[in-house]
């Protein structure tokens, strides 16, 4: 059994750890989405008039809401996200808790960020200009099921507060957590027509891409999926605009003054948490010759003491992946890489709940990795990383920019070494950068990529920006 399974008419969500049914949801006809849509359109124009100070207001109500909820036992947010998408329950907080973290900075900024721009510094006289933000009119947002919260508030929340409507459409994986999170909107005030969950099949989210009322659509996904949505976008009736956040190969390279302790366990965590199912995921690592054999020995020990079981356990903390296609996707590029001359270091024997016909995938650490094999070039998405070694800076920079894919890039090095960290920073293609520290999404920096990580911003400042237009006012003042 696959999951989630389909009909024409319906999904159901199923449990990787034990591949069971979970929660089943029926499709709308395209007349019921069309309505949808339409109230959407219809709810946004009285939306947009709630002055700014108010939708803010109603925003950190929302947030008191979800704490509620998130404390509550009816239902447990946490089992429920584990029974979804197989994280351990013992990891469930952290992004609950991200969640609110991120709503609460992009409402402390929106009252900046959305404000007129006044031009007085440059008016002439007799002249009066200023720049307005104005909502796009109804947001489609669709949303992943590795971290179904996270990535969701991400484009929500702002599109709300900016004046939009909202059609949250969440991964069939995970719809439960759409339906929490627009009833603890709704219970803050959020009118009910301007927030709506969709749960639609392939066919229906390019329907809805497509319908002329939605004017703008936020994608989290993989490369293939953006591909789609951004070709349904740019078939449909007008003009419509679309941000991607895709795939990832994230790199990190430690360089030869490293703190290795530190590193290790920052670095092991990067690659492993959420089973490697994160877009920014550590999956390749580039470590200077002189510190390498000591570096891939404390790696690979402290894989060995991950749990791998029941996901439901507080003390497991590796869980299954998200579906037999992907345990069956990650074991073939394991097996490949090592057919090619790649070196496995972790017995797989250490972790006994690894069997081939089930989602639960031993985590692998290997070595005499090169480019020609996919595990260092193609997203992985599970538990499993590549150690190359390199001898020089301007090496480990052309192999970590040697990817189709640029969404985030770490570099370790001594705090002493800044400077090389800039300069290195620079030279690197990618979204985000970090000095000693990765996997990590700051709410007040830019959450973008480049190349086939897709376009686009959200979080920051510029999030709100992308949710919104900007409309130029120039004024003439008429005296006497």
């Amino acid at each position: 059994m696959s999951q989630p399974t389909f009909s024409t008419t319906s999904q159901t969500t199923i449990t990787p750890h034990n591949q069971q049914p979970l929660v089943t949801r029926d499709y709308p006809t395209e007349a019921e989405l069309d309505a949808t849509i339409a109230g959407g359109f219809e709810a946004q124009k009285a939306w947009a008039k709630v002055p700014l100070e108010e939708r803010i207001r109603i925003g950190w109500k929302f947030i008191d809401e979800f704490k509620s909820l998130a404390q509550s036992t009816e239902p447990d947010l946490a089992l429920e996200l584990t029974l979804q998408m197989g994280r351990p329950i013992s990891q469930i907080k952290a992004e609950l808790d991200g969640f609110l973290d991120r709503a609460a900075y992009m409402l402390s900024i929106a009252h900046e960020a959305l404000a007129d721009v006044p031009l007085t510094d440059t008016d002439k006289p007799g002249f009066r200009r200023f720049i307005k933000r104005i909502p796009l009119g109804v947001v489609l947002v669709i949303a992943p099921w590795n971290y179904p919260y996270l990535t969701s508030i991400n484009s929500v929340l702002p599109a709300l507060i900016s004046g939009n409507a909202v059609l949250l459409k969440p991964s069939p994986q995970t719809p439960l957590t759409a339906e929490r999170f627009a009833s603890a909107l709704v219970s803050a005030g959020v009118p009910p027509n301007v927030v709506q969950v969709v749960h639609l099949s392939p066919e229906l989210t390019r329907y809805a891409v497509e319908n002329k009322n939605v004017r703008f659509v936020s994608f989290t996904g993989s490369v293939g999926g953006g591909k789609k949505v951004e070709e349904a976008a740019v078939g449909a009736e007008g003009f419509k605009g679309v941000a991607l956040e895709l795939g990832g190969k994230d790199p990190a390279y430690v360089r030869a003054d490293a703190d290795l302790e530190y590193t290790v366990n920052e670095l092991v965590d990067g690659a492993m948490y959420n089973s490697g199912q994160s877009c920014c995921a550590v999956e390749r690592i580039y470590v200077h010759e002189s510190i390498y054999d000591p570096f891939v020995e404390k790696y690979a020990n402290r894989v060995k003491k991950y749990t791998l079981s029941d996901p439901t356990l507080p003390e497991t903390d590796l869980g299954p992946v998200v579906s037999l296609a992907s345990a069956e996707r990650i074991r073939k590029q394991v097996e490949d890489a090592v057919k090619a001359g790649a070196k496995k270091l972790i017995p797989e024997e250490l972790f006994p709940e690894a069997k081939i016909g089930t989602t639960y995938v031993a985590p692998q650490v290997l070595v005499n990795v090169d480019h020609s094999m996919e595990v260092m070039t193609e997203e992985t998405f599970g538990p499993v990383v590549g150690i190359q070694k390199v001898s020089s800076d301007s090496e480990a920079i052309r192999l970590m920019n040697d990817s189709v894919y640029g969404l985030t890039a770490s570099v370790w090095t001594s705090g002493s070494s800044e400077e090389a960290f800039l300069g290195i920073a620079d030279m690197v293609e990618t979204g985000t950068v970090y000095l000693n520290r990765c996997d990590y999404l700051d709410p007040a920096l830019a959450w973008t990529g480049v190349k086939d990580s897709g376009r686009g911003v959200s979080l920051s400042r510029f999030g709100y920006d992308q949710l919104t237009r900007a409309k130029s006012v120039h004024m003439k003042i008429k005296t006497g």
